[in-house]
This record gives structure tokens, C-alpha cells and sequence, in this order.
């Protein structure tokens, strides 16, 4: 009996009876149609799994090229081989492994990016804090520049006005004792009458008694008289020229006196005294103390003698007509 005869009789017997066949779970196993190898079988078991290679794309192609385009009449299904099968199996890791790797290649790029945007963001912030902390600097800089401009333009205001005040205070003190000195020659000058002008002047006294000088000063006066008509020359100490600190230094050399070589220097020895005060052997200055220009040596009778300038040799002056700053006293 065949096969399809056996299941035949089976189902009559189950419809006759009611109840299920009582043959063995062997004896109702089903064959495969004689001619059809099993292989054919298990090919339609793995449909599915071939149709969403297909659909995915990357096996079609290998389907395509292992298929065999016959199809069974019975159930239409391509002719595979198990190497299809692999070949298929193999494309769809392939293809899983590959989608897999860009992916990790987008979230590397997508960290990259990440990374260098932070790092330009932290760059621009430090720029940013240096433009910033220099723009102080700058700022506290030109705060303190302007502060000692200021100091510096009051400092020097305050020194122009004190300046100003001495030399205006100099100036009246010059202009009184000028009078006085004017006054006492015109009195000297009434009660000599011997010359009937009034080119002999007295000391700056408050009597107007005309000095007459002694001992030291005697001698100095002799000596300086005695140059009367030298020329005057920058920096020369004679014998036969002098400038007016050369002059001085040789004059009182001669009594003993040892004075520096400039009028500067020379401003910075002796007892200072006031011009109203001067007797005959004081040296007088033009200047301040330690900054004087010119120097002269005082001989009585409102007289001076000094080596001016290169228009004028060694002469005697009237004290009034180019009054001195102040004197000292050495002898």
C-alpha cells in the first residue's frame, strides 16, 4: 500500500469511529513526495529569512547570481543550494558589521567635534580674561601716569610761585638799599665838596661813615687796585688777565686766604652778611648761595671792584648802579 493509500484509510477509519487513529506518531509521519529530494523542503522553511535579505538589498545580488530560476511546480520556490544560503548569511553580517563601524566612526567624529568645541570655547575665554586684565593694567597705568603729571605740574607750580616771591622779594630789598646808598652818597657828597660830584659814594651804614680800611683788607684792597685795566678772560687767574672768581681767588691769596677757584664755590665760605652790612674786604655775590654767577670784592665808599665781562677790564663800580644779592665776610 502507498503512502497517500495509508493516510486514505487512516482518515476513513477516524471519520468512521469518531475518535483519532491509534497508529503511532511513526506510522503517521509524513514523506516527501517521491522524486523531491528533502533538501527542497528546508528551503521553503528558510523563506523568510531569504525574502528580508532580499529585501534589505545587499543579498539580493548574491541570490540573484546562485539562484536557479527554475521553480518546483508545486510550490514556486527558487532552486537553493546551502551555499546560497551561507553566502546569504555571511552579506547580512557583512552588512551589520559595516553599519556598525559607521556608526562608531559617527560617534568618534561626533566626540571629536564635541572635544574641539569645548577647547575653542575655552580658548576664546582666555582671550577673552586677557583682553580684559590688560585693558585694567592699561587703565590703573594711565591713572598713575596722569597722578604724577599732576603731582609733578603742581610741585613745579608751587616752585615757580616761591621763585617768583624771592625774586620780588630781592627786588625790594635791592630797591631800598639802593636808596639808601643814594641817599648817603648825596650827604658824603654835600659835606666833602671837593670834587663838587657825587661819583664818591659811602659804606651802606646807617651813619653813611665813610670805611676806611686796615691791616688785611688794606692790603687786599692795594692788590685788587692794582690790577685796575687787565682784560677780563674766561677762566684766566692772571698775572695778566682774569675772570672775576680768578680774580678774587689770587686777591685774597695775597692776605692769606685761601678761596676756591668759581663764584659758585666761593659762595659757600665765609659768614654771609647782608649788603646794607658789607665793609671794605667782603666779597660780594650776585646769585644765590652755591649758584652764584658773578663775584666782586667790596672796597668802601659804596665802591666795588671786579673783572666784569670781555667788554670790561678789572674797574672799580658804584654799588648802587648794579646792586649785589648779598656778601660774606672772610676776613
Amino acid at each position: 500500500m502507498s503512502p497517500n493509500q495509508i493516510r486514505t484509510s487512516a482518515s476513513d477509519r477516524t471519520s468512521a469511529s469518531g475518535s483519532h487513529p491509534t497508529e503511532s506518531h511513526t506510522g503517521r509521519r509524513r514523506h516527501a513526495a517521491p522524486g523531491r529530494p528533502n533538501w527542497v523542503r528546508r528551503a521553503g522553511l528558510v523563506g523568510g529569512v531569504v525574502s528580508a535579505i532580499a529585501l534589505g538589498g545587499s543579498a539580493a545580488p548574491a541570490l540573484a547570481d546562485n539562484t536557479d530560476t527554475t521553480t518546483t511546480p508545486a510550490h514556486g520556490i527558487p532552486a537553493l543550494t546551502p551555499a546560497d544560503l551561507v553566502a546569504a548569511q555571511a552579506s547580512t553580517l557583512t552588512t551589520e558589521v559595516t553599519a556598525a563601524q559607521a556608526a562608531q566612526a559617527i560617534d568618534q567624529a561626533a566626540i571629536a567635534m564635541q572635544l574641539q568645541a569645548a577647547k575653542d570655547a575655552s580658548v576664546a575665554e582666555a582671550a577673552k580674561d586677557a583682553a580684559a586684565t590688560k585693558k585694567a593694567a592699561d587703565a590703573k597705568a594711565a591713572a598713575k601716569a596722569k597722578a604724577e603729571a599732576e603731582a609733578k605740574a603742581a610741585k613745579a607750580a608751587e616752585a615757580a610761585k616761591a621763585a617768583k616771591e624771592r625774586a620780588a622779594a630781592q627786588a625790594a630789598s635791592r630797591s631800598a638799599e639802593r636808596t639808601a646808598l643814594v641817599t648817603a652818597s648825596t650827604d658824603s657828597s654835600g659835606s666833602s665838596g671837593s670834587s663838587g660830584s657825587s661819583s664818591v659814594t659811602s659804606t651802606p651804614t646807617a651813619s653813611a661813615t665813610p670805611s676806611t680800611a686796615t691791616g688785611s683788607a688794606a692790603k687786599l684792597i692795594s692788590f685788587l687796585k692794582s690790577q685796575i685795566g687787565k682784560p677780563y678772560v674766561y677762566g684766566a687767574a692772571g698775572p695778566d688777565s682774569y675772570d672775576c672768581s680768578g680774580l678774587t681767588q689770587v686777591a685774597y691769596a695775597t692776605v692769606g686766604v685761601d678761596l676756591p677757584r668759581t663764584s659758585q664755590e666761593q659762595s659757600n665760605v665765609g659768614t654771609p652778611v647782608s649788603v646794607s652790612s658789607v665793609q671794605a674786604g667782603d666779597i660780594i655775590f650776585w646769585g644765590g648761595q652755591g649758584s652764584a654767577y658773578h663775584v666782586g670784592v667790596y672796597i668802601g665808599d659804596g665802591q666795588y671792584l671786579d673783572a666784569a665781562n670781555p667788554s670790561t677790564p678789572v674797574a672799580i663800580h658804584q654799588m648802587a648802579d648794579y646792586m649785589p644779592d648779598w656778601a660774606v665776610r672772610v676776613l
